[in-house]
């Protein structure tokens, strides 16, 4: 009789189990609960005037390289037929300052709209701090989630293959930068490891959290991490008000702000341990302005290969090549390496050298898990890359013949294809830097082009208008489609082939 009250149980959680996850290679069904009074939601408490500052990553973001949020609620407005939180924010991302809004649901406590620039960042923060949105919302009606019990045996289930039950795990009494906190454990095995995300009573969002990606061997990266840096209540007046954009004081600065990373370098390191595939941009780097790469780290063995675990730094050195160096992209972002945990890589820089060609170094330490020192010797790569001054970027330096062709072209001397040449081969020799991307689709139905520009082009040849004035109405009417220029072939030192030197 004992034995049939002990099998009963032992069913009746198999049955109930069996509408939550399949029968098939599915993860035993697993009872929590943590013996703590009260219910939690995404969201739950948040009112204007809070602030929070958080330090964060997510996996889907630089593979979790780190960055801070600091986001305000502005107050609340009518969005469609819901009200929604309004918020302020900016996010400080190594050397880089962005600034927009984010609108953010009263169900649940998740983004659901806001600034283009903040998009990326909007992403992890929906994927990460907001993520238990997924499981705990205000809304309890018509099928809503509702408030979660911190005494439920589950929360509900994660939807990788094998994943398991999402359930409060433990009650613990934690500290961070913005204090000690007592919270409830919320957890759930992902491949083996142990994801943990601390949440307090009241309050909307949680307060810490490490999570591991799913995989089926190996040691499994980081999905995203993060804590609570600072919390305030009745924030009154906008503490972002003094704060601009780094993308706004580039543009200040006639920096350009809308490239493309179109210029690639691609060469074994010095030692042949490693193949290196760059792509940079802008294409023609200026002295005081932004500069991304793309840096991928193949095997040497096999060109679709990429490598993982690669831990690296992007160095400046003098002359001799003497270490330490004298600039570390690792060192400024507060780090002893930077590290690519599937062989791809997106850095940020702002270019600090002097014109020229600095000695850019990409230094490899090895591959190793982040953390460990690699067992392997180092190896590296110069990369040369020219860097102009800030007067030599912001002014169009353009040949005389091209303005005595402009005149002529005015005058009816030449005709529209002998004018259209010229400017190709501005194009070509990168005199009139035109992105191949910026030409528009529109046509122009005159059957040539508009008189008003042979007027403007007469202005520019007898020195009515400057060099930058023509230049800048050339490209509006390229974007615009107004003038068809067929696009040149790129230069060597742009995406394509790079100089046989390089190779050698």
């Amino acid at each position: 009789m004992n034995k049939i009250f002990l099998i009963l149980p032992v069913i009746a959680v198999l049955f109930l189990g069996s509408s939550l996850i399949s029968s098939a290679s599915a993860a035993p069904f697993q009872s929590g609960g943590v013996d703590v009074e009260g219910t939690w939601h995404s969201g739950e408490g948040l009112k204007q005037g809070d602030f929070f500052s958080y330090s964060m990553c997510h996996v889907d973001y630089k593979e979790c390289s780190n960055f801070e949020l600091d986001m305000w609620i502005k107050g609340d407005r009518q969005i469609g037929s819901e009200r929604q939180w309004v918020t302020e924010v900016v996010v400080y991302d190594g050397n880089k300052r962005v600034v927009g809004e984010l609108l953010l649901g009263k169900i649940a406590a998740e983004p659901t709209g806001g600034s283009e620039e903040l998009g990326l960042y909007r992403g992890a923060f929906k994927s990460s701090v907001a993520w238990l949105a997924a499981f705990a919302t205000s809304d309890d009606s018509s099928g809503g989630k509702g408030p979660k019990e911190f005494k439920s045996i589950s929360w509900g289930k994660i939807g990788n293959i094998g994943g398991e039950q999402v359930i409060p795990m433990t009650s613990e009494t934690i500290t961070v930068p913005a204090g000690t906190w007592e919270t409830v454990q919320v957890g759930w095995n992902t491949g083996g490891t142990v994801n943990k995300v601390w949440i307090v009573d009241d309050f909307p969002f949680p307060i810490k959290a490490r999570t591991y990606t799913h995989v089926s061997e190996g040691i499994p990266p980081t999905e995203y991490d993060f804590k609570l840096l600072d919390y305030r209540e009745n924030v009154q007046e906008s503490p972002f008000s003094d704060i601009v954009s780094t993308v706004d004081e580039f543009a200040a600065a006639g920096c350009d702000t809308n490239f493309e990373k179109e210029a690639s370098i691609k060469k074994p390191t010095s030692n042949f341990d490693y193949q290196i595939h760059i792509f940079y941009g802008p294409e023609d780097p200026v002295e005081g302005c932004e500069m991304q790469w793309l840096i991928k780290f193949i095997s040497k063995y096999d060109d679709t290969e990429f490598l993982n675990q690669v831990q690296f730094d992007i160095l400046v050195v003098d002359d001799k090549f003497t270490l330490p160096p004298i600039r570390s992209i690792a060192d400024e972002e507060g780090r002893n390496f930077l590290y690519s945990p599937s062989g791809q890589a997106i850095i940020d820089m702002i270019v600090k050298e002097d014109p020229g060609y600095p000695n850019y170094v990409l230094w490899i330490y090895g591959l190793a898990p982040d953390g460990v020192v690699p067992s392997g010797a180092s190896d590296y790569l110069e990369i040369p890359i020219l860097i102009y001054s800030a007067d030599d970027a912001s002014s169009q330096s353009i040949p005389d013949w091209i303005k005595t062709n402009a005149g002529w072209w005015a005058d009816g001397s030449i005709d529209d294809d002998s004018f259209v040449q010229g400017i190709q081969f501005l194009i070509k020799e990168r005199i009139l830097k035109i992105p191949q991307t910026t030409q528009g689709s529109g046509s122009n139905t005159g059957g040539g082009i508009p008189d008003w520009i042979k007027t403007n082009a007469g202005w520019w040849a007898d020195g009515s208008i400057d060099d930058d004035s023509f230049v800048q109405g050339i490209q509006f009417l390229i974007k615009e489609g107004i003038m068809k220029v067929p696009q040149a072939t790129q230069s060597s030192s742009s995406s394509g082939s790079e100089p046989e030197a390089w190779y050698q």
